[in-house]
């Protein structure tokens, strides 16, 4: 199975190329520039594989939630590329990588995937690891102040935690509240192309793929400015 991923939601912007097991990726956090950027990673990383967009499976991308023009950006690319190349797309949250890329790297149980939505709200979602590779939504996602964030279902606090994603860095008290220990939070991890790949790649096999012209971005909210 070959999966390309990208990823333009936040800071960060990446993209990745998953040949079965392995995985080619680019990412950097350029904080700006992302659409002069993404192209040539996807060239770097095509080339470097000696792949060709036509050969692939599908194209996985950054739905959101994140920032507005981010994901417009990582849509519209994956759009374009699907169309050219005859393939189907894979939207996965941002807050779904982020949270498979923390688990990764720990033991715990769940995640608490949180990044800054600037005007004094966070966008939210607990993750449950399900097996070693995968994992499974705990609720909906949402984009709320700080103080409505919870950790999820009936239960859930037996859970191991672990916080991940810049909300925990704009909001220094959110883990303290939650019951999360500090030293299990990443207040700079961001989502990349590189957790997407697997994550489209079990899409992809479930058959979850969808035609290009769905390839859709998630918000979460409507409200783009604030008015004193």
């Amino acid at each position: 199975m070959k999966i390309l991923a990208i990823d333009t939601a936040t800071e960060a912007c990446s993209a990745a190329l998953a040949i079965g097991a392995t995985v080619l990726a680019r990412y950097e956090e350029p904080g700006r520039g992302h659409a002069e950027r993404i192209l040539p990673m996807i060239d770097e990383i095509l080339a470097e594989a000696g792949v060709a967009l036509t050969a692939l499976d599908a194209i996985a991308f950054g739905r959101g939630p994140g920032a507005f023009t981010g994901v417009r950006i990582a849509a519209a690319v994956a759009q374009g590329l699907a169309f050219g190349a005859g393939l189907p797309v894979i939207p996965v949250s941002s807050l779904a990588a982020l949270a498979e890329r923390g688990l990764a790297q720990s033991p715990a149980d769940a995640a608490l995937a949180c990044i800054d939505a600037r005007m004094a709200e966070v966008y939210w979602g607990g993750f449950r690891r399900t097996a070693p590779s995968s994992i499974e939504a705990l609720g909906d996602e949402r984009v709320t102040a700080p103080g409505a964030v919870m950790l999820g279902e009936a239960g859930s606090a037996r859970l191991r935690w672990i916080g991940v994603g810049t909300g925990f860095g704009a909001f220094p008290g959110l883990a303290a509240r939650l019951g999360i220990d500090t030293a299990a939070v990443d207040a700079r991890l961001l989502p990349r192309a590189h957790e997407m790949t697997r994550i489209g790649m079990r899409e992809f096999a479930a058959g979850r793929a969808r035609d290009p012209e769905r390839a859709v971005p998630v918000y979460l909210r409507d409200k783009v400015v604030s008015v004193p």
